[in-house]
Order: C-alpha cells, then sequence, then structure tokens
C-alpha cells in the first residue's frame, strides 16, 4: 500500500463481466478440502485475535508520515447495536498535527495467500470520530507482500484505498483499486494498475477481489470496478491486512488530537477459487449460521522472511 501516481484514470465506466467459480491452479490436493479463512473478529481481547495468527503492528515504519508511530492499542472490539450478537474489529488512528503525536493503525494475517478470492465487509467514514476534519487518511483492505529491496520482481501487493480527503492527485472521496508490479520506495518509483472511483463511499461497504486466471477484478457491492492483469497478476505470497493512515504531507494544521476510524466486520479468502460477490456473502452467512466464527484451513506458506506487518 503505497503512494499512487497522479496518472491513474477515474473509473467511469461498468467493466465487463467476469467468469464464476473458475478454478485455478493452487497447492490445493485435488479432491481435498477447501482453502478458507474467514474471521467474524468476535473477540474480546487482542490476544484472542493474536492466537488465530493475526499480528497487531507497533512501533513506526512505512506507510505513513514519517516519525509517526503505529499502535496495539488503536484497535478495539466493539458490539454492533444493529445486529445483536455481532461484533466488530475498530481501528482508531489519531494526530494533532506533528508527527511524534500521529497514531496509526494495520492488522495483518501471515502471509500465505496468493490466488482465489479476497474479500471483506468495512465500515468507511468521511468524517472524523472527533475533532476537526481535513487529514488525509487512508482507510484500506489489502493484500501485500514485504518490501525487502527496491524492484523487487518477486514483489505482489493489490489495494483498496479510500481517501475521504484526497490525496495523490484527487480532490477527495475518492476510492483506488490497485494492482502492483514493483516498487521502489526511496527514491518513490512504482510499476503499478490503478482505478480511480470518485463520491462518498461512508458507511457500510463489502469489498471484493477475485485473483484467477491471470486477472485482478475488484468489486464494491457487486459491481465491478476495476481489472488488472498481465505483469501486474500477483506471482508472490502475500499477508491480508487493513491498515488506517495518514498521508505524508497531508495533515491539516489544527494542533487539536482528530480521531479517524474504520470498522471490520468479517474477512474471507477461499484459495484457487473465484466467487462472485453474492456467493461470497452466501458463504459468510453460512458459517455464521453454524456459529463459526474462525476458520482458518489454508496451508501454510513456505515463505520466512520478516513480520508480514513489516514494509
Amino acid at each position: 500500500m503505497k503512494h499512487i501516481a497522479s496518472t491513474f484514470l477515474a473509473c467511469t465506466f461498468l467493466l465487463a463481466a467476469c467468469a464464476q467459480n473458475t478454478p485455478v491452479p493452487t497447492n490445493e490436493t485435488p479432491g481435498g478440502p477447501p482453502q478458507i479463512l474467514f474471521d467474524d473478529f468476535s473477540y474480546f481481547t487482542p490476544d484472542e485475535m493474536t492466537a488465530n495468527g493475526w499480528i497487531l503492528r507497533s512501533g513506526q515504519g512505512w506507510p505513513g508520515v514519517t516519525g509517526a508511530s503505529f499502535r496495539l492499542e488503536n484497535v478495539s472490539f466493539i458490539d454492533y447495536p444493529a445486529q445483536p450478537g455481532n461484533r466488530l474489529l475498530r481501528m482508531t488512528s489519531s494526530t494533532d498535527g506533528t508527527a511524534e503525536g500521529t497514531f496509526q493503525t494495520q492488522i495483518c494475517h501471515q502471509r500465505k495467500y496468493l490466488e482465489g478470492t479476497y474479500a471483506a465487509r468495512v465500515r468507511f467514514n468521511d468524517n472524523p470520530a472527533s475533532g476537526s476534519d481535513g487529514d488525509q487518511i487512508v482507510e484500506t483492505f489489502y493484500m501485500i507482500t514485504p518490501y525487502d529491496k527496491p524492484f523487487n520482481p518477486d514483489y505482489s501487493e493489490m489495494d483498496f484505498e479510500y481517501l475521504p480527503n484526497g490525496g495523490w492527485g484527487a480532490p477527495g472521496l475518492t476510492l483506488f483499486a490497485t494492482t502492483w508490479e514493483t516498487v521502489q520506495i526511496e527514491p518513490w518509483n512504482a510499476d503499478n494498475a490503478s482505478n480511480r472511483a470518485d463520491g462518498s463511499l461512508s458507511g457500510w461497504h463489502t469489498l471484493v477481489a477475485q485473483v484467477t486466471g491471470g486477472t485482478v477484478r475488484y468489486f464494491v457491492d457487486g459491481k465491478l470496478i476495476a481489472q488488472h492483469g498481465g505483469k501486474y497478476y500477483p506471482d508472490a505470497p502475500m499477508s491480508v491486512n487493513f491498515n488506517l493512515w495518514f498521508i505524508e504531507g497531508g495533515l491539516n494544521a489544527a494542533s487539536e488530537i482528530r480521531d479517524y476510524q474504520e470498522d471490520i466486520d468479517w474477512v474471507f479468502h477461499e484459495a484457487g477459487i473465484s466467487r462472485m460477490p453474492d456467493q461470497v456473502e452466501a458463504k459468510v452467512t453460512e458459517f455464521r449460521n453454524a456459529s463459526i466464527s474462525f476458520q482458518d484451513t489454508v496451508f501454510p506458506g513456505a515463505i520466512a522472511l520478516k513480520s508480514p506487518c513489516d514494509l
């Protein structure tokens, strides 16, 4: 998840429909059980979450404001009044306009994911939960390979990034869907493909990415908004991530503390299978009806680099 070049084209047309339920090669044994990650985030403590393979990031580092920190305590778990018995994960990032007073949030799950279907239901917000508005905040769901060297050919990344206050050449209220071939962070030089959808997305949305047959397809609430292929198709195992961070140079001048929030209802991945958004929703309903709040049957990755949350 990185800065995006200003040449991205606005997504103003409906992309062609894509195939459903198309199997692709994976490390799955033929006839074996499905490889699925599902998490309903029905937690009460961070320890419950980390016991299921999640990492809550702490310390400093990319992306975001230089000198800002990631904090474990920015992750909390709340009841969802609209659905009694359902709980949510809430990320809260804050700033007072200074680097040392800026605190960002990131969670990630293991580096073992490649082809298949990725999905999450998230709540984006156009306004801060408290304090003055105007900071360039990035609200996300994405998959990524750790950055270990410039222009690494074994680098992959796929992003949903919502910018309610603009950034990267967009004036505001913009969602970027971006797929990466590779990148150099310093000095900045990115090789990616991206589409931009303008307008408010405040509220709950289901985000789905299909990674099959040489094409990555991005859906928001069942609508296809972008598709990328060729050299941008992922070729290295990735981790599953959510991040709430501030763009360098994008903080407003106010000195009061302001809090920004993104909520997560659930996340889903099925290896090797392309599922349409309504099929993903049906699978999530099956898990909930069976009182399954967490499942991870995705084969462990063979990659043993640094933490997948470290960039």
